[in-house]
């Protein structure tokens, strides 16, 4: 017997929307008819749940009771200086930038300099003129993707395409600038492609950022794509920074050829409902990744990471350290699963999750796992949660410092560690800066 599942009310209001949207969403007819293929795949799918192990700890069927309307493109108004208030810490960092206003770009907030080796588009403007080649590769939900990246294919309206050429080395780093603003509510959803060539090198800065006053009321889906070359090095930062109630889900695919060496740091704060997501696999041997990152959350703020290693060929090193503060009813999620293939011999990775709970309603759920199917191989994996220690606090204490900025330093302590792995200065400068705001506002009450 057949049992029909009946869909909540958000679910069935996605499928409305889109309905709604398609004919403004940017493309082609082949690049429509794509769209049509992603979101009949989802009414499939379904929004994720409980009983989906990947899922567990983020329940989006439960969560998730309205979805707003797609952003539209109205050239909302923003000057330089508002995104400078937008970006806030962020502004400090010398970077190349490309600008996007409730998921539309902007070409006069943009800062793109012709630099050598590095090529950068939009997006939209890609998918307008969009062959059935060009679709194909921009408009498709990648192998083994969830429902959020099927949704992501069929409501996706810009997004940075960049491709960093064969042996060049880009010094100076490309910051991808999502700015929400404006008072309707709304839904966006975004994706990027990154790839680097062979022998190449390059630093992007993918932030998420707010204009102060905007409406509260967001849903955003972002997707980014890397890819890769024999030989190539990507650092890569994920910055997302909100007011408290934004539903934040973001996923980033990343492919590896031999010798490449991929560095990933994400910084999540304020994010209502979060789940950051991020999926590697080596293609080649000899490759490395070092994939980090810190989130801090209070009242009833929730933050996942979950992260899947596929180890798939010999001779790969990975390493992953993540760390997060918790107050109030803060909850944080760590999901982290390495996959070492039976040919993939050699294979040595680590991975570690530390949460400090400042509050005994605070939450932290770790689930590490290992899935190793080769012998030859050095793998290992923690988790820990713990509270201030009060010996060292009263050790501060003693030494005159007030108790307010004791607990601060050690919260800085606590989190520094991940930060530090950030190669960039003045990127680590603008994390801690961001840190030390939320301190401000949380440590010590």
């Amino acid at each position: 017997m057949n049992v029909a599942v009946m869909k909540t009310k958000a679910e069935q209001a996605i499928s409305e929307s889109f309905e709604a949207a398609a004919g403004k969403l940017p493309g082609t007819d082949v690049v429509r008819e794509r769209r049509a293929q992603a979101i009949g795949a989802f009414s499939g799918l379904g929004l994720p749940h409980r009983r989906i192990e990947e899922w567990k700890y983020t329940d989006l069927r439960a969560n998730v009771k309205d979805i707003f309307p797609a952003a539209p493109d109205d050239a909302t108004p923003l000057t330089i200086a508002e995104l400078i208030v937008a970006l806030g810490p962020l502004a400090h960092v010398d970077a190349h930038r490309i600008v996007f206003v409730n998921g539309h770009h902007r070409a006069g907030l943009s800062d793109f300099a012709d630099a050598a080796g590095i090529e950068v588009a939009a997006l939209g403007e890609l998918l307008a003129t969009a062959t059935e080649d060009v679709s194909a590769a921009l408009v498709s939900t990648p192998e083994g993707g969830d429902a959020i990246e099927t949704l992501n294919t069929a409501f996706m309206t810009d997004g940075a395409v960049v491709r960093v050429t064969e042996g060049a080395s880009v010094a100076k780093p490309l910051m991808i600038v999502f700015v929400r603003a404006g008072a309707e509510a709304s839904s966006v959803a975004v994706r990027n492609f990154v790839t680097v060539e062979a022998g190449a090198s390059a630093s992007v800065i993918e932030a998420h950022v707010v204009l102060p006053g905007a409406t509260q009321d967001v849903q955003l889906n972002a997707l980014t794509d890397v890819v890769l070359g024999k030989g190539a090095t990507l650092h890569h930062a994920k910055v997302a920074v909100d007011e408290g109630k934004a539903l934040h889900l973001s996923n980033c695919d990343v492919t590896l050829d031999a010798d490449a060496t991929y560095r990933s740091f994400q910084f999540s704060a304020g994010l209502g409902l979060a789940r950051n997501g991020l999926n590697v696999i080596f293609e080649g041997e000899g490759s490395k990744i070092d994939l980090s990152g810190a989130y801090l959350a209070r009242r009833a703020e929730h933050i996942d990471t979950t992260l899947v290693v596929d180890h798939a060929v010999p001779r790969c090193e990975s390493r992953e350290l993540f760390k997060g503060v918790l107050e109030d009813h803060g909850r944080g999620v760590f999901q982290g699963k390495i996959i070492v293939r039976p040919d993939a011999q050699k294979t040595d990775g680590k991975q570690m999750s530390q949460a400090l709970m400042l509050s005994e309603d605070a939450e932290f759920d770790s689930k590490p796992e290992l899935e190793i199917y080769a012998d030859d191989v050095v793998c290992g994996h923690g988790t820990t949660a713990a509270e201030l220690d009060p010996d060292l606090l009263f050790y501060c204490r003693s030494r005159g410092i007030p108790e307010k900025e004791a607990r601060a330093l050690m919260i800085e302590s606590f989190i520094g560690e991940a930060i530090e792995k950030v190669e960039n200065e003045q990127l680590r400068g603008a994390l801690a800066a961001y840190a030390t705001q939320w301190l401000g506002r949380s440590a010590g009450r």
